[in-house]
């Protein structure tokens, strides 16, 4: 007579699984003698005992937990076993053997044992791997009794875990304390070809519905090695890039940290914000470990490497964040510079916010607060290149598409990021031109978004000398701004006073254009009549005006001339200067002395007398900011 040792199913959503037990030789039999030889198993402390009115004459170790148990039931079943017994080893340790790396640990030796007794085991997806494995390791086959574990649990693999979506899922996630078992067996390699055979499928499988909501979230918590093996197969099969850009983002956001986090940092693309931003991510780097690190730059580089080459897979947004996290985690530079390459390919689809890349060391886990070379909170070279690769991939798509180089897009994000990165007190001049001028000066059609940067950098600079704010203005076109930014240029006091001349000279032209094209036109209603009627009025005021400042420069080029005849005479003489005093106080209490004119703009403004007029009258004006 045999007792019988059934195989529990697996879970409820595998309705047809009675119906495949009672195909297979699911049973597992043991024959009577070896069946009383154990009545009940107890353990204690580190210690596994079979009570039997048999004593034990076998000593096992698996881990720090010895089993106490009889050979004959293991013998039978366990080449292992066997041969141990055969040429048993000098331990005097207390055991007979120990069972080194073995598979599954003690846990899966004692289901091991209880099949070896005769007693049920149920086999079911969260056990079958490491079973699987383990009677491989004690050679279980079927040359020592028919129907032995290794030949059931390959059938149980075979035809109920590969049948079911969930079952191949739970069975792969087993594996990843099974190496390298699991792989040598090919458990590994056929569920992933299992799961990615029915992520392909576009209707049902094995009576479940293979829904893109749920299999993408199933398949991001697995190992990332086993991850990269289904999206190699799913790619193989001929699957869209846009879905497969889409279970890639969905790891990384649920494997990889701060996604979330940053993005709220971000909100609002508010300074403050982002200081807290760079805190929380220097946080998580310094409360994650060594092996950490390691595994998150692991994930990164091999996301990274699965990313379709189309640009419509992937965000662009999605892209500079795993930039981030590239750099955070000192992932390979050939890697950093792929995806600095890839955002410049889609730089038009991103958000300033998505710009602003925290400065961090190379390797380091800390703000880049201590370097000796200037201290930005953001990675301004990492923008810079990739302007760089996007004017590269213009110039490519200009060549062979016969495309117009530029995007309005990027002008206008550039202008914002240059507007944001302008408050950090850290940032020179030198860095700001750069990157301002990386665009070429013909993308730039309207300069305005420029003058703003320019003016945000002079609010959180008010130390600049006059020579480096006229270095910073440099970069701006003047007849580029429109009429509404001249006018809140004229009335400036950031700007140096040759800006501010150049700015009313442009603002002049515009309004002289305007004026031709109104009287070319002809044909303009009453209010707008009534407003270039105030137009002309403001002119005949601003030519008044100028003849006034014309007198004004006559007689103070006079008197500056008297004054360097009278210092002449004072530096041979050294005769009283109340005559020389007397003139200086004259210019220094006029209105060009508040300028802070130095001689190059004295200079200019001799030579373009109408300007300086504009610039007086400028002063009038009210403010639009």
């Amino acid at each position: 007579m045999k007792k019988s040792l059934p195989m529990a199913g697996v879970h409820s959503g595998e309705s047809d699984y009675d119906d495949i037990c009672q195909a297979q030789n699911q049973s597992l039999a043991l024959p009577t003698k070896l069946i009383t030889v154990a009545d009940a198993f107890e353990k204690k402390d580190h210690s596994w005992f079979v009570t039997s009115d048999v004593p034990t004459d076998l000593s096992i170790q698996v881990q720090d937990i010895t089993f106490y148990v009889h050979k004959h039931p293991l013998v039978a079943r366990s080449g292992y076993i066997n041969q141990a017994i055969l040429h048993p080893p000098n331990l005097n340790a207390g055991y007979d053997h120990k069972l080194e790396n073995f598979p599954g640990g003690a846990a899966t030796f004692e289901l091991i044992l209880k099949f070896c007794y005769g007693l049920p085991v149920d086999l079911n997806p969260n056990n079958v791997a490491a079973l699987r494995c383990a009677s491989e390791y004690l050679e279980m086959t079927e040359e020592f009794e028919e129907g032995n574990l290794i030949s059931k649990t390959e059938a149980f693999v075979t035809f109920i875990v590969l049948a079911s979506w969930r079952d191949s899922i739970t069975v792969l996630k087993s594996c990843e304390n099974l190496s390298p078992w699991g792989e040598n067996l090919q458990i590994v390699r056929r569920c992933c070809d299992s799961i990615a055979s029915k992520a392909s499928q576009d209707n049902s499988t094995a009576g479940e519905v293979i829904n893109e909501g749920w299999w993408f979230n199933d398949l991001a918590t697995l190992r990332i090695d086993h991850f990269v093996r289904i999206i190699t197969a799913i790619r193989a099969k001929g699957m869209k890039p846009e879905t497969i850009g889409f279970c890639i983002m969905n790891y990384a956001e649920r494997r990889l940290p701060c996604m979330d986090v940053e993005s709220e940092g971000q909100r609002g693309n508010s300074y403050g914000t982002n200081e807290l931003q760079l805190s929380i991510l220097s946080g998580k780097r310094q409360e994650g470990s060594v092996g950490h690190n390691k595994e998150q730059r692991i994930i990164i580089e091999n996301l990274v490497s699965m990313l379709p080459p189309q640009k419509e897979a992937v965000s662009c947004r999605f892209l500079l964040w795993m930039l981030k996290m590239a750099i955070v985690f000192s992932a390979t530079p050939a890697l950093v510079s792929e995806l600095e390459k890839r955002v410049g390919m889609v730089l038009g689809d991103a958000s300033v916010r998505d710009l602003l890349i925290p400065s961090y060391r190379n390797g380091d886990q800390g703000i880049l607060m201590n370097s000796p070379e200037e201290c930005t909170l953001h990675d301004i070279d990492v923008v810079q290149r990739i302007v760089e690769y996007y004017l590269m991939h213009e110039g490519q798509q200009q060549n062979t598409q016969h495309k117009k180089c530029g995007n309005p897009d990027v002008n206008k994000l550039m202008d914002g990021y240059l507007a944001e990165i302008a408050r950090d007190t850290n940032l020179s001049i030198p860095k700001f031109q750069v990157l301002a001028e990386a665009l070429p000066t013909q993308a730039r059609t309207c300069h305005d978004g420029l003058y703003r940067a320019i003016d945000t950098y002079l609010k959180s600079h008010p130390s600049l000398s006059e020579h480096e704010r006229k270095k910073l203005c440099k970069i701006m076109d003047c007849e580029k701004l429109s009429l509404d930014a001249c006018m809140h240029a004229a009335q400036n006091d950031r700007l140096p006073l040759r800006t501010v001349i150049q700015v009313l000279f442009a603002e002049q032209v515009k309004m002289r254009a305007a004026l031709q094209a109104k009287e070319s036109s002809g044909g303009a209603n009453s209010e707008q009549k009534g407003a270039w009627s105030s137009t002309e009025k403001e002119i005949k005021a601003l030519k008044e005006e100028l003849e006034k400042v014309k007198m004004e420069m006559a007689e103070l080029q006079r008197d500056y001339s008297e004054l360097q005849q009278e210092y002449e005479k004072i530096s041979n003489t050294r005769r009283p200067v109340s005559s020389w005093s007397s003139r200086w106080r004259k210019i220094k209490n006029s209105s060009f002395f508040h300028d802070k004119m130095d001689g190059e703009e004295l200079r200019d403004i001799q030579s373009t007398p109408n300007q300086v007029g504009c610039r007086v009258a400028g002063r009038r004006r009210q403010s639009i900011s």
